[in-house]
């Protein structure tokens, strides 16, 4: 129960949020820690097999064979719409986790970098605790994330189970050279395939972009953290003096302090520049962040846009299921984007509001230059071609309907 009870929220830090994370990872083959050193069962490597063998399939092989070969002789445009947004929208979790697979050194060198990060965290004061804030609400949206994903799954799988007669998730779909689907032994056979290859989808999505979730929620959780130690940087200053008796500081005898503002500047020189490392240090990692994910980002973005269309156009009716799994994604890239910006916009305050008038020149000119590097905006981006934000997100729904009613208006047309 101590172990079920560390995937809770009582348990927000971020060793334990990673464990979890890569406890799940586990399962499809992928070690995203490397001073795990447990080794990873070997029938999760035939499991592993298994599905990515069901979904090739099921949602590409078949898929290309029913879309370009069997709808154009049957004339079933209805049928081939709802197979083909079902096959892009799929594609979404294969690509995040072939670019897992292709830059595993990466993705286990930032985990690396933010458990070392963690480690210097001193527990039990002011920013260990505002840390440990920020990423309980990360491990909050990434287990929202993980539920609503893996629910719409197990409802996509489950809902044929509970209809009388034979159904499929769709009973549209055919599956290359086993039919008739609804005869035995094909149904039995076509139901585990699609069932397999559900699974698989609705588990790496789910599961790597809780990573992303959690590792975007550090950042954020850090930048916050820092602007509120930047806030109060001049009155833990004054506090600290007050704590200090003038007569009794010295450096080994070798210096002595004649006045207070030359106490207080210098505790403000030591701690400005250690929030300064760590701003850069999170900068260092939201780029590395960016430089691994910004590809498989943007062919997501793309499959998404094309796979909400073609379900608009199959009809909600048909594809009310398939919607908010496409949504969800969208939406929470978005809001993890639009987190990481708002907390580099909330340091930028910080710089300005951490009473730097009252420095000395030294300190000022070091206030100056994190407060040039805190104006430089922090951003996830899609292949760069567009910035993960609330906007990104209004702009692509546009999009979509307005591609969407342009489509139904020719289609509708006599």
């Amino acid at each position: 129960m101590s172990g079920i009870r560390k995937f809770g929220l009582q348990h927000c830090d971020l060793p334990t949020s990673m464990a979890n994370v890569a406890f799940f990872m586990k399962a499809v083959t992928l070690k995203i820690d490397e001073r795990d050193e447990g080794t990873i069962p070997i029938i999760f490597y035939f499991l592993t097999l298994f599905c990515i063998a069901c979904y090739l399939y099921v949602y590409v092989v078949s898929m290309i064979w029913f879309v370009f070969s069997r709808c154009p002789v049957t004339g079933d445009v209805l049928a081939a719409l709802i197979v083909f947004s079902l096959g892009v929208a799929s594609e979404i979790s294969t690509v995040k986790f072939l670019y897992m697979r292709i830059h595993i050194k990466d993705v286990r060198k930032m985990v690396a970098d933010c458990l070392d990060s963690y480690s210097k965290v001193v527990p039990g004061t002011r920013f260990s605790n505002n840390l440990l804030r920020t990423l309980r609400e990360a491990k909050r949206r990434a287990m929202l994330f993980w539920m609503v994903i893996i629910g719409n799954g197990l409802m996509y799988v489950v809902k044929p189970l509970l209809l009388p007669g034979r159904h499929f998730m769709d009973d549209v779909v055919l599956l290359y050279g086993l039919e008739p689907m609804f005869e035995t032994p094909n149904y039995q056979i076509s139901f585990v395939l699609m069932g397999s290859s559900c699974v698989l989808i609705c588990y790496l999505c789910a599961n790597i972009s809780a990573f992303l979730i959690i590792i975007t929620g550090y950042v954020q959780a850090q930048m916050l953290a820092l602007s509120e130690e930047l806030t109060h940087l001049w009155e833990d200053a004054e506090e600290n003096y007050r704590g200090t008796e003038l007569e009794d500081i010295t450096d080994d005898g070798d210096q002595n302090y004649e006045n207070k503002d030359a106490i207080l500047n210098d505790y403000v020189t030591v701690h400005l520049k250690d929030i300064a490392k760590s701003h850069a240090e999170n900068i260092n990692l939201l780029g590395q962040i960016e430089g691994t994910f910004r590809g498989a980002i943007a062919i997501e973005f793309c499959l998404l846009v094309i796979a909400l269309i073609a379900e608009l156009l199959g009809g909600l009716q048909n594809t009310y299921m398939e919607v908010p799994f496409a949504l969800m994604q969208v939406g929470m890239d978005c809001l993890i984007g639009q987190r990481v910006m708002d907390a580099g916009a909330v340091f930028e305050d910080a710089v300005y509001d951490c009473k730097w008038e009252r420095f000395n020149k030294k300190n000022m000119k070091t206030a100056m230059v994190l407060l040039l590097n805190a104006q430089r905006p922090m951003t996830i981006s899609a292949g760069g071609v567009t910035t993960l934000s609330y906007v990104s997100f209004m702009t692509i729904i546009k999009s979509i309907y307005s591609t969407y009613t342009t489509l139904r208006s020719t289609m509708d047309e006599p």
